[in-house]
């Protein structure tokens, strides 16, 4: 293979997708996961033979592990470039009445899914010393709410914060073999996944008594959210991350910085629940 190769998990849309397009224009040759193969096929024809689709589900070890075995036969003995753990989902309601199930999900999706690609890549990312070729970087996409949590997604933060917690206890591990692992954690970014927030069934919280706060927090986010980053711009700092001679640990493309990310981490955090607690109707 002449071009260094990167896999990219939930290349579909948003910012897998955008990631797919900004590395294969940078010369990297792609190997994209997605859940159906029309979504494959549609990347293949615009992007060409610098990109291949892996068909697998972060939850689907089986899946995963065939997906490795096939970059595997790829790269004939090379060394993976980086992975880019992008796939993930969100769910929300008020952790009081959120269901059990729903919650597992997200967190096999969100968490134990990157755990699980990460194990089955890591021999290519330079783990199996036989390879040829400097070792790989994995770059994890987290999210503001990897370190900040709103109300009504706890299930969401949780899942993200425990994958930073994840992203440092690995980097450090992975010393051993030169890897390294760098976390992305955008604001808000303009994708399809606010067109899904606006068909969220919230029927199971209209008989409760959050009924008017979560309505209002869904109506904050479906506005808010298209205004944020487009996704071309997180594609390039995750470009960045994989080839920086000397990369941060975590970056921070926080749509609205000042407003959205340092401001909230200076002020007293029971300063900043009184201000969400009027803006949703929440204090008594």
């Amino acid at each position: 293979m002449k071009r260094a190769a990167v896999v990219v998990t939930g290349t579909s849309t948003g910012i897998g997708a955008s990631t797919a397009v900004h590395l294969v224009e940078k010369g990297f040759h792609v190997f994209g996961s997605v859940r159906r193969t029309e979504d494959g096929d549609r990347l293949r024809k615009q992007l060409g033979d610098a990109f291949t689709p892996l068909h697998f589900d972060v939850t689907d070890r089986d899946a995963i592990e065939r997906a490795a075995a096939e970059v595997d036969t790829a790269l004939d003995g090379a060394t993976l470039a980086g992975l880019v753990n992008n796939a993930a989902m969100a769910t929300g309601g008020p952790l009081a009445h959120v269901p059990l199930d729903d919650f597992r999900q997200l967190l096999e999706v969100n968490l134990i899914g990157v755990i699980a690609v990460t194990q089955e890549f890591l021999p290519l990312l330079g783990c199996d010393r036989a390879r040829t070729g400097r070792p790989g970087r994995i770059v994890n996409i987290s999210s503001v709410g990897g370190k900040r949590a709103m109300p009504f997604m706890a299930p969401y933060s949780a899942s993200k914060h425990a994958l930073e917690a994840v992203s440092e206890s690995l980097r450090r591990e992975l010393l051993l073999f030169g890897i390294d692992v760098i976390v992305v954690g955008p604001g808000a970014v303009a994708t399809p996944i606010w067109d899904k927030a606006r068909e969220i069934d919230n029927t199971a919280y209209r008989e409760t008594e959050y009924a008017p706060a979560v309505a209002r927090f869904v109506a904050y986010v479906t506005d808010t959210g298209p205004k944020g980053d487009p996704p071309e711009r997180i594609a390039r700092v995750i470009h960045e991350a994989l080839t920086a001679p000397s990369p941060k640990t975590r970056y921070a493309p926080v749509h609205g910085k000042f407003m959205n990310w340092v401001l909230p981490a200076l002020l007293p955090k029971r300063f900043v629940d009184r201000k969400i607690g009027r803006a949703l109707g929440l204090l008594k």
